[in-house]
C-alpha cells in the first residue's frame, strides 16, 4: 500500500491560481493568482479568513474543481488534465466526517480498503494498524452510529490513510474536537509525516497552525499575502515585551514615566516594556516596577503569536467560527 510521485517535483506546486465561484453577473472572484508550494514531508498551514480561499485551493488542488486559470500539480500530475493520477497518490480529510453510520468501525476501514482493491491480508493488517494509531480498537466492532464526534473525526482521518499518500489534504480536521482528540490527531500527523508525506493544512485554530507547520501562508486578496515560519512570521510583527497592567490611565502613563529608560509604551492601563526575554533584562525591568509608586494588577511576559499575524496580515482577529466557509 504504497505510493510514488510522476516527477522530483515538489509534492503541491500551484501557480497562478485564479478561481470565481457564483454565476453571471454574481460571479466573486476567490483565487486572484495564488502560488503555492509544500515539499516532502512538509506541513503548510493555509491560514485566512472565512471566504478567504482556503478550501477552494484544497478543492482545486484535489481535483474536486477546476481552476478558471493558473496550473497546479500534486506528485508531478496537472490536476486538470491528469485527475486520476493525482487521486491515486493523495488523501482529503474534509470539514466534516464522511464515514457509514450502518457499519462498523472496522468495516469502514475495510470497506474503503477493498474499493482501493487491495490485498485483503494487506488491508486487514493495515486496518489494525490504524484501529490502535486512532485509539479506536475498543470500539471497532461496533457501529459508527454509536460513535461520539471525535472518534467519527478519527476515524475519517484514518480511512483516509489505509493508503501512505504521497499528499494528504487537511481541510479544518479537528473541528469540534475535544483537547484529547486534537491532540491524537497531532500525533498521527507528526507521524505521516515522519514518513514522507506532505500535507496541506487549512485549520482555524491558531494554536494547531504553530504546533503543527513548518509553514504558515495566509491567503490575503486571493493570493499568498504572507509566508514563513510560525517563528519567522511572529519576529515580524513585533518583539517579546514584559506588560504591566494598572488600574488607571494616569496610573499608566506614571508607571512609563518611572520605566522610561527601558523604551516603554502605553495603550490604555498596560504599560509595554520591549525584553530580549533574558533573565537580566527582566529582572532589570521588575526591579524598577518595585521601586515605581504605581500599584501594578498584573504581569506577563508576552511574545507574539499566530494571531497577531494574522490581525496584521488581515486586519481581523482570528476567532475561530463555526460553520462551513462560505467562499472556502
Amino acid at each position: 500500500m504504497t505510493t510514488s510521485t510522476h516527477t522530483s517535483a515538489p509534492p503541491v506546486e500551484a501557480v497562478g491560481l485564479v478561481k470565481s465561484l457564483g454565476s453571471g453577473d454574481s460571479r466573486v472572484p476567490v483565487l486572484c493568482g495564488l502560488d503555492l508550494e509544500v515539499g516532502a514531508g512538509e506541513v503548510v498551514a493555509l491560514l485566512g479568513p472565512n471566504g478567504a480561499g482556503k478550501t477552494t485551493t484544497v478543492r482545486i488542488l484535489s481535483t474536486l474543481t477546476r481552476p478558471d486559470g493558473g496550473t497546479a500539480r500534486v506528485g508531478g500530475f496537472d490536476v486538470a488534465t491528469q485527475g486520476r493520477r493525482v487521486r491515486e497518490i493523495i488523501s482529503l480529510t474534509g470539514q466534516y466526517a464522511a464515514v457509514d453510520d450502518k457499519l462498523t468501525g472496522r468495516e469502514n476501514l475495510t470497506m474503503m480498503g477493498r474499493l482501493a482493491h487491495h490485498r485483503r491480508r494487506a488491508v486487514d493488517d493495515r486496518v489494525d494498524e490504524l484501529l490502535i494509531a486512532f485509539d479506536l480498537s475498543d470500539a471497532a466492532d461496533r457501529l459508527v452510529a454509536t460513535y461520539s464526534g471525535g472518534m467519527r473525526r478519527r476515524l475519517d482521518l484514518a480511512a483516509g490513510l489505509l493508503d501512505r499518500p504521497v499528499v494528504l489534504f487537511l481541510d479544518e480536521p479537528t473541528t469540534g474536537l475535544d483537547p484529547r482528540s486534537r491532540q491524537m490527531l497531532w500525533q498521527v500527523i507528526d507521524d505521516v509525516v515522519a514518513q514522507g508525506t506532505a500535507v496541506l493544512l487549512t485549520t482555524q485554530y491558531l494554536e494547531e497552525a504553530d504546533r503543527l507547520a513548518d509553514r504558515v501562508a495566509l491567503i490575503s486578496g486571493g493570493r499568498i499575502g504572507t509566508s514563513g515560519t510560525p517563528d519567522d512570521l511572529k519576529r515580524r510583527v513585533g518583539e517579546a515585551a514584559l506588560e504591566f497592567v494598572v488600574p488607571t490611565a494616569a496610573e499608566a502613563a506614571a508607571l512609563a514615566r518611572d520605566l522610561n529608560g527601558f523604551g516603554p509604551s502605553v495603550q490604555a492601563t498596560t504599560v509595554r516594556i520591549p525584553t530580549d526575554r533574558s533573565l537580566s533584562h527582566t529582572r532589570a525591568v521588575l526591579d524598577a516596577v518595585e521601586h515605581s509608586t504605581v500599584t501594578v494588577d498584573a504581569w506577563e511576559l508576552r511574545s507574539p503569536t499566530l494571531d497577531d499575524v494574522f490581525l496584521a496580515s488581515t486586519g481581523r482577529p482570528a476567532v475561530p467560527v463555526t460553520g462551513k466557509e462560505v467562499a472556502a
